[in-house]
């Protein structure tokens, strides 16, 4: 799907979302489950330093390794209207 850019090799926990912070880095914040106060802080698990670029969606893959891939921007088509002439 992605091509990957930094090999990291995370293991990953349960209970814990992993994630590309906004500075490139791969990152990690325990989940908030059901009767659970407050918020989490993110832990910063390997300095990657990567440039993000828009339309670009970064993740962590199944081997560990950070990834990216084009966003599809989808939607339905938009119908284009006919020019309607007017009689005088």
């Amino acid at each position: 799907m992605g091509k990957v850019l930094v090999k990291c090799g995370i293991k990953r926990e349960p209970g814990y979302l992993y994630f590309v912070n906004k500075t490139g880095d791969a990152a990690r914040v325990k989940m908030k489950r059901p009767g659970m106060k407050g918020s989490f802080k993110q832990e910063v698990i390997a300095k990657c330093g990567i440039k993000r670029e828009s339309g670009m969606l970064y993740y962590i893959d199944k081997q560990g390794n950070v990834a990216a891939a084009t966003m599809s921007r989808g939607g339905r088509k938009k119908k284009v209207k006919k020019a309607v002439k007017k009689r005088l």
